[in-house]
This record gives C-alpha cells, structure tokens and sequence, in this order.
C-alpha cells in the first residue's frame, strides 16, 4: 500500500487500543493523538528496507522489499525497534510498555496490507520464502483510504467518538467487496480463455488503479501472457487486450550475450516477476514485469531491466508515462463504456 494508507492504518489501530486502555488520568484526546502519531510512525518503518540498495546491483531493493521487515515473525521486534527509537521523545509521558503496546498496534497491519496488493510479501520468514499476494486491493485507493481516515479525524477531534471502530469495520467490509470483485473477475477470466481454446496454465486477476471496479487479468497459454480487462459493475463488460510472448530461457540467453551477471539478474527477475517476464520488441536490451500495465489492457511494463550496450551494467528502470489517449481509454473502461468508444 502507499505511505500514506499505512500511516493512516497504523493511526487508528494505535489510537483504538490506546483508548480502550486509557485509565482516565489524561484526557482521551491526549492519549488518543499521541497514539496515533506513535502508531502512524510505527506503520512506516517497515519500509525502511527501501534503504537496503547497492550501486552495484541495481536488483538488490528488489530482492529485500517486502522482504524480512515485513514477516509476521518479525512484527514484535519490529514494534520494539519502533518503540526504542521514539522512547527518547516520549519517555516521560508513557511508560515504555504502552509505548511498545501502539508501536505493535501501528506495525502489525503493514504486511498484512501489503499482502492483500499484488506485488508480494515475505510474511512467512523464514520458515517459507512464499510471497503472499492476495490481490483485493489496489496498491493506491483513495476510497479504501477515506474510510479509515475520515472516522480517525472524528476519533481524534471528539472525545466521545466511537468512529474509528466503524472505520476499521468498513475497511474490512471493503476488502470483502475486493474478495469478491476478485472471485468475478478470476470466473470471467477462465470463462474467457476457455471460449478462447486456451489451457490458462497461470492466471491471475487484479484491480486497476484506485478502484475496485475495473479489474485486469493475465492468464498463460504456450508461452504466451495474455491481457484483459473486466468492469464489473452490476453486469460483466470485456475489454480485450493484448498479449506477448514470455522470456524463455534461450530469449534470455541471446539478451545476456554470453554475460553471466546479466543472466543471473534476469533469473531472479523472473523470480521477482513470478513469471511474467516479457521482453520489449520495441525497445531492445528491455525486459520488463508484464504483471503491471498503465492500461490494464495493454502488456507495456511499468518497470524491468534494462542493458544499454554490450558489458553495461544492468539497470532497474521505470515507466509510468500516461498520455491523455491512454487517460481517455482508462477512463472508458472504468466507466463501463460500450468498446467502440475506446481508441
């Protein structure tokens, strides 16, 4: 999730349960506003393993993202890690074990709400490597962050507000309707391939960006990653999409030119990508995550790799142009329009 959804999350978890614990001896706002600032700061660190790059292996914030400080098994020393960098600042206003009580609060729901995105968490270091993506939410949604932000402003304003209990409740009544939202787009999917003659050997189905209404899916057939996309409003609209063929082992080989380093980083780039790694006819020398697309139709990645000559280093990019076409084409799809408006 973004930043700021984890701030807001870890917020008000911090702030309920600080408020169910408040003994009377300071205001409930007072108790409730500085749990939620420890709980916010708490929400945040796990991403502090962006940090863990290397000039000289530009996957390396790939391979740690999501990765150790996100396992649930980590949780509790990542809350006391939390908690000894704000006791300096708050030692003479709580005692460390409540401190430590809003920094678990704050940092628990981190990785859960990663997981429930698409890109992948390491929740069950390190007993399994495994990457959870459970796909019912979009990585940014500001509806899904509304509901927990308005009740927690209310929350922290009056102290007679029960609303953050009812803005953890929509959140998960939210995820729910992602649940669910998911199960018809993954039965559309399979419905789709199969009118198709295809054998989906690997198919998933995702949310676009910031909605839960327009959903893109990906299945595998002979090599080939096929995309579409599906509004599901009160009815199912298609929209077809394209398709590519996947990085095998020789293509991967001809991109490496015998370079050993090169092919090892495509292989834990296909590890990375679950799979859906696609090379760019286009732009030679790019491979890219097929998974994420500007346009939930289109197979143009967002990011991959990339080699600008023979013996270059390689490099991690990104691309995330959205020119107004491909605004107007989003904007058809999301509103369920009929397939002859798009472009």
């Amino acid at each position: 999730m973004d930043i700021v959804t984890h701030a807001v999350m870890g917020a008000a978890l911090a702030a309920g349960v600080a408020s169910l614990r408040n003994t009377g001896e300071e205001s409930a706002l007072a108790v409730r506003r500085r749990a939620a600032a420890i709980g916010a700061a708490a929400g945040l660190l796990p991403d502090a393993d962006a940090l863990i790059q290397s000039g000289g292996d530009a996957l390396l914030v790939l391979d740690y993202h999501r990765h150790f400080t996100h396992a649930l098994a980590f949780v509790p020393f990542g809350a006391l890690l939390a908690a000894a960098l704000l006791w300096p600042l708050l030692r003479r206003r709580m005692s460390f074990a409540t401190l430590y009580l809003c920094s678990l609060a704050g940092y628990l729901p981190h990785p859960l709400l990663d997981a429930c995105t698409s890109y992948g968490t390491h929740l069950w270091l390190p007993f399994s490597e495994r990457r959870e993506a459970w796909n019912l939410i979009a990585v940014v949604d500001p509806v899904f962050t509304l509901l927990l932000a308005v009740p927690l402003f209310l929350f922290l304003r009056r102290p007679d507000s029960k609303a953050v209990r009812w803005g953890l409740l929509l959140g998960l009544a939210y995820f729910g309707i992602g649940f669910m939202q998911q199960q018809r787009a993954e039965t559309a999917a399979v419905a789709l391939a199969t009118s198709r003659g295809h054998q989906a050997t690997k198919l998933s189905a995702k949310p676009s960006m910031a909605n839960l209404v327009l959903w893109r899916s990906l299945y595998v057939h002979e090599g080939r990653v096929h995309a579409d996309a599906f509004h599901l409003g009160f009815w199912t609209r298609h929209y077809p999409g394209n398709s590519a063929a996947l990085l095998d082992a020789a293509a991967a080989r001809k991109i490496a030119a015998g370079d050993a380093k090169r092919l090892r980083d495509i292989e834990r780039f296909r590890v990375f990508s679950d799979g859906f790694i696609v090379p760019d006819r286009i732009r030679p020398g790019f491979v890219g995550d097929a998974r994420y697309a500007m346009l939930p139709t289109a197979i143009a990645p967002i990011w991959g790799l990339e080699w600008r000559g023979p013996g270059a280093a390689t490099e991690f990019v990104s691309r995330h142009d959205f020119s107004p076409a491909m605004r107007h084409d989003f904007w058809v799809m999301l509103l369920g329009r009929d397939i002859s408006h798009l472009r």
